[in-house]
């Protein structure tokens, strides 16, 4: 079996001024270890993935094994872990809500861009709106938290419908002709594939006074392992998105969607929330 990483247990850290607080971290990395290991670790690879002396890991496992967060497996003597660890694991994602952890990511950019900063998901044939951050001024787009939206005429959904496979599209938008909602709004199939690729290879979608009149918005993709699980955009007033204001807004965004992957909450959050949605093409 291939030998575990190397786990910090650095006396250094200031923690280890105090012995029951060395005790715990030292601990946490054991279960840490199991966490990553494809099957039950053995004293033996403990300690040499440690370098903890086998007395001080007997004992710990010991008291995690007493504490049932680890189970032990057989004579050599190897653990994995314990039905405890689910029960912190449920708690902890019983926790977590996508819209308070986003809050906090898109905040600052309505702040910093004047316009309603959006983070939203595909829902069958829907964006649903997870998020919705609004700047501080009278004259701005509003969007109810929870609100959904049609696919081919929105940033959000412009960019959630590009990173579809293709035989799955007809099932995210509506029967030809779509609706129309101004004049600029896409319609059928064959133009709205055109859009996406343009999407794609731009990478943000543009919805221009599309949705509403006077209205305009940018969307960018948010990925978590090279899959788009959802979209942040901007919206606002058409005049406020020249084209060096759309690049600008973008940077943000692009921004911001490369943080929030960077947050294991977020991620859990996200993930939760995909579970209960809708697959294109499926009820």
């Amino acid at each position: 079996m291939p030998r575990a990483p190397r786990t910090s247990v650095d006396d250094a850290k200031p923690a280890s001024a105090n012995y029951h607080a060395n005790a715990l971290a030292r601990g946490l990395a054991l279960l840490e270890m199991l966490a990553a290991a494809p099957e039950p670790l053995t004293l033996t690879e403990f300690s040499e993935s440690t370098a903890l002396p086998k007395s001080t890991l007997v004992r710990l496992l010991a008291v995690l094994s007493e504490m049932e967060y680890l189970v032990r497996v057989d004579d050599r003597p190897s653990y994995r872990l314990g039905h405890k660890v689910q029960r912190l694991a449920a708690a902890y994602v019983s926790t977590l809500d996508l819209t308070v952890v986003a809050e906090r990511y898109l905040q600052p950019v309505a702040a910093s861009t004047g316009q309603t900063a959006n983070l939203g998901v595909l829902d069958g044939d829907q964006v649903l709106h997870i998020c919705v951050a609004e700047p501080d001024r009278p004259l701005r787009f509003t969007t109810a938290l929870g609100a959904r939206d049609h696919t081919y005429a929105t940033g959000l959904g412009k960019v959630l419908l590009s990173e579809l496979p293709d035989a799955q599209l007809p099932a995210a938008v509506p029967a030809e002709p779509f609706p129309a909602f101004t004049e600029n709004t896409l319609v059928t199939l064959a133009d709205l594939r055109k859009d996406l690729k343009k999407v794609s290879r731009r990478g943000f979608a543009l919805d221009d006074n599309e949705r509403s009149v006077g209205l305009r918005c940018v969307a960018v993709p948010v990925r978590v392992d090279g899959d788009c699980l959802a979209a942040v955009s901007v919206s606002g007033p058409a005049g406020e998105f020249s084209t060096a204001r759309q690049h600008a807004y973008v940077a943000a965004l692009d921004e911001v969607a490369k943080a929030v992957t960077d947050d294991p909450d977020f991620v859990t959050a996200l993930r939760i929330v995909h579970r209960s949605l809708r697959v294109a093409g499926r009820s």
